[in-house]
């Protein structure tokens, strides 16, 4: 008996130190976590996507609250709406962002880009990029493989069976770059949504000369510079053989887009065009 009661007695006074001292080590290497994380990380969507360009939404919340200020912080998932709030939690100015979507720059679809062999290997476009150039003379277009789908946490990217490119749903999109990241061959792009959702883009990347984009894809740009030359706002740019429009500078006028030989410039979202004048007076009238 005396034995039992000498055993309890000794784990108690063991807790009880050990109680002791981790209370102790919990005091001294306690670290201080500002309540307005928590706050923030509430507002947040929780999606975890890395489109802010941290590893999650927390390490987001943490960001914004030791900033100064938000400039060059924002939630893609969330947009303006969660931004206001997070501003409003750390009494700053939100800064104004023009909403992303996700551009898809090849149009090298099975018709246009003819197919010279057949790749029998995973189906993964970074495994394909790491082997060869892929099934056609163009060895910048798309693979076809779908990592940018698996890579959306959304469900805005599908591979389209007919073309064998990928198509992005707008409505869907939340700009969190994750199908950019995903393919190797740098097709998708970042781009500003614009005005009634209109944009005006170069759907290529091809930096081949003329000759050989043009033998490797009946859409391909050929660097030629006429939109260049067309373009009243210097917002097109050709290096390397390719043209490139800056959506900053870009007024969507579409004078590009009349000029180009290859219809490499892609329109979006804007309303028919409307018969030139000189085009209907000039048309023959039909014999009664």
């Amino acid at each position: 008996m005396n034995l039992i009661l000498i055993a309890v007695i000794s784990l108690g006074a063991i807790a009880l130190i050990s109680a002791a001292i981790l209370f102790v080590a919990s005091k001294k290497f306690a670290v201080y976590e500002d309540p307005r994380i928590a706050k923030v990380g509430e507002v947040l969507p929780q999606a975890n996507c890395g489109g802010c360009g941290y590893p999650g939404c927390s390490a987001f919340a943490d960001a914004c609250v030791k900033a100064e200020t938000l400039e060059g912080k924002y939630c893609p998932v969330g947009g303006q709406s969660v931004m206001g709030q997070v501003a409003s939690i750390l009494g700053m100015d939100a800064e104004a962002s023009d909403p992303m979507v996700a551009v898809v720059r090849c149009n090298g679809s099975c018709e246009h880009r003819p197919r010279l062999n057949t790749y029998d290997g995973p189906m993964s476009c970074a495994i394909a990029a790491s082997l060869y150039g892929g099934e056609t003379g163009c060895s910048y277009g798309c693979l076809g493989c779908g990592d940018c789908v698996e890579a959306c946490q959304f469900d805005a990217i599908h591979m389209n069976p007919e073309t064998g490119l990928p198509e992005v749903d707008e409505d869907k999109c939340t700009a969190c770059n994750a199908c950019v990241k995903a393919c190797p061959k740098s097709i998708i792009e970042l781009r500003a949504k614009g005005k009634k959702s209109r944009r005006v883009y170069v759907s290529c990347v091809n930096k081949d000369k003329g000759a050989l984009t043009r033998k490797a894809c009946d859409v391909g740009c050929i660097g030629c510079s006429k939109c260049v030359k067309a373009c009243p706002y210097e917002a097109i740019t050709v290096t390397s053989n390719l043209a490139y429009i800056d959506y900053n500078k870009c007024k969507s006028c579409r004078k590009c887009v009349e000029v180009c030989p290859q219809s490499t410039i892609i329109e979006v979202n804007f309303p028919p065009r409307k018969l030139k004048q000189e085009a209907v007076e000039t048309a023959p009238v039909a014999e009664a």
